[in-house]
Formats: C-alpha cells, structure tokens, sequence
C-alpha cells in the first residue's frame, strides 16, 4: 500500500498529484531539478504531509515515484535509485520542446519504452498523461460515483499496473489497462484519449493564444467514464510523427 508518494519534478502535473495524495491522506517528497530551497511555497501550501527534497531521495523515499519531468530530461532520473521501485511516467513527448528523437519520430519506440530502457531495473507505468493539469485536479470523485473519470494505464509489469491503479483509485480515478509500454502511445498527445474527452465542448482553436489559454483555464472538465476511455482506446491509430512532418 502506498504512504508516501515520490516525485521528481513538481510542475503541473507533478504539483496537482501531490495535492491530490496530500488529500488522499499520503505524504509527499516533492523534487525538481532547481533544488528543494526553490519548493518552499509549494511545500507550504501542501501543508504537513509535504516535504521539499532531492530527486534522489524523491526516489528512495516513495513507495510509488511519480517521474513528471520534460521528456528530455528522462535520461536524468536516477537509475540507480529508482531500481527495483515502480515508476508511474506522466511525461509526453512534444518534438517542439523536446527536441527531436528519431526512435519516437519513426514510431520504433514509445516515450514510455524509451524511459523504460533509461530505468532498466524498474518497472515503468505510463499514467496520469492525457488530462489536462487543472481537470486532473477537479474531477476526482469516490469509487463507485457515476461522474468518476478513469485515466488509461499502460505497463509491462502486471504487479507494478495494480499498484498503479490503486494509487489513481485513491486519488479519485478509475483505470483502463491498455496494454504493455509497447502499446502506450495509445495515450499520447494526438490520439482520441488525450485531453480532449475531458472537456464538454470544443475549445476555440482560432482564437488567440491567451484567449486559448482562458478556455482551458476556466472550462469545467467533463467525465469520462472506464467503458468510453475503452472505446477511445481501441478507436486510436498510429501516425509516426516523421509521416507528419513537411517534406
């Protein structure tokens, strides 16, 4: 049973699953890559559960570890810490901030089967990915509520996909298991699960970026339940992101 939860990286994502595992009534060891002088205002915020650490002892302390860094920064995880330990990864992969990665552009790999060959010696779940940040924070709800959201959790190890979806169980969701690392792109940016699902109408593309930004920002989200991430699922094709790009 998980207590405490690590994470590396307190962004966004990191930061809402820490408030969501501090309500739950876990505690937290909270990391960046600045230091844990600069999470001082998060850790206070958090309240007493919380505590400001190094990505290594993020690592060694949780009996989960979240890793919800940019994706190119993956290769900075502790490997060595974090083996033998479940790693929950949230992170996506997005060409225009990280750079790009032949392996993922090609579709030969996913991000998750790229983190998974970094951190050899643990056992990688993809979660907690595809729903915007702010949603992600809102749209708990108990086991068994008619308007409870599942998040899709992908894996190779069954043990570690459990473990995982006790933890999202916790923090208000239920899970579909779509499959291995392999089959986790599933998830990924541009796919009928990601985000979009979670809002209640469509955003306004055209507008300005700001304009864009308030949407998001003040929409409410949307449930989703376990039979339509299913059906979104199964509904997803794969693109490589090179057969994308302008020629």
């Amino acid at each position: 049973m998980t207590k405490t939860l690590g994470l590396i990286g307190s962004g966004m994502i990191g930061g809402v699953l820490a408030r969501l595992a501090v309500d739950a009534g876990l505690d937290v060891a909270l990391s960046n890559s600045r230091g844990p002088a600069t999470l001082g205002e998060l850790v206070a915020d958090l309240g007493p559960r919380a505590r400001a650490v190094t990505p290594a002892e993020a690592a060694a302390a949780g009996d989960l570890v979240v890793a919800t860094v940019p994706l190119h920064a993956y290769d900075r995880l502790p490997a060595d810490v974090l083996a033998g330990r479940t790693v929950i990864d949230t992170m996506n992969y997005y060409p225009e901030r990280d750079g790009h990665i032949a392996r993922l552009d090609q579709g030969e790999l996913t991000s998750s089967e790229l983190v998974q060959r970094h951190l050899a010696g643990s056992r990688v779940v993809k979660a907690a990915n595809n729903m915007f940040f702010l949603s992600l924070l809102t749209a708990g709800r108990p086991a068994g509520s008619l308007d409870r959201s599942a998040l899709p959790v992908a894996g190779d190890d069954d043990a570690a996909k459990a473990e995982v979806a006790a933890l999202l169980d916790i923090l208000g969701y239920d899970s579909v298991d779509t499959g291995s690392l392999a089959d986790s792109w599933r998830s990924e940016p541009g796919t009928p699960v990601y985000v979009m699902p979670y809002f209640p109408a469509v955003p306004p593309w055209g507008s300005s970026p700001d304009k864009l930004h308030r949407w998001f920002v003040e929409t409410e989200g949307a449930p989703v339940t376990a039979g339509r991430v299913r059906s979104l699922i199964d509904r997803a094709v794969r693109i490589p992101i090179a057969d994308r790009l302008p020629t």
